[in-house]
């Protein structure tokens, strides 16, 4: 690694869901779409996306669907209410 490196840690359950996504995104319209619109934004989210698909064993075992669930559930208990829509407060 050298200076100009830069490191980024996930959990695993982070990676596999991030894997997942960009698996499900890249080549849609919309998100192709929006990433055009900065072309070298390409050149990092191919460099995250070649490496978490090289990195995660879990992408190629028969019970992927699974543990992608179970990483999602785990990762939605940690963020708690973040991200949800406010609350309707018309009570």
């Amino acid at each position: 690694m050298t200076d100009d490196d830069l490191t980024i840690k996930l959990t695993r359950d982070q990676a596999l869901l991030l894997s997942d996504w960009l698996d499900r995104m890249i080549g849609t319209a919309e998100f192709d779409g929006l990433v055009n619109q900065d072309r070298a934004v390409w050149s990092p989210i191919h460099r995250i996306s070649g490496t978490l698909d090289t990195s995660l064993a879990e992408i190629f075992m028969p019970d992927y669907d699974v543990r992608l669930a179970a990483a999602r559930e785990r990762l939605l208990d940690d963020l708690g209410e973040f991200g949800l829509p406010p609350a309707d407060d018309d009570s």
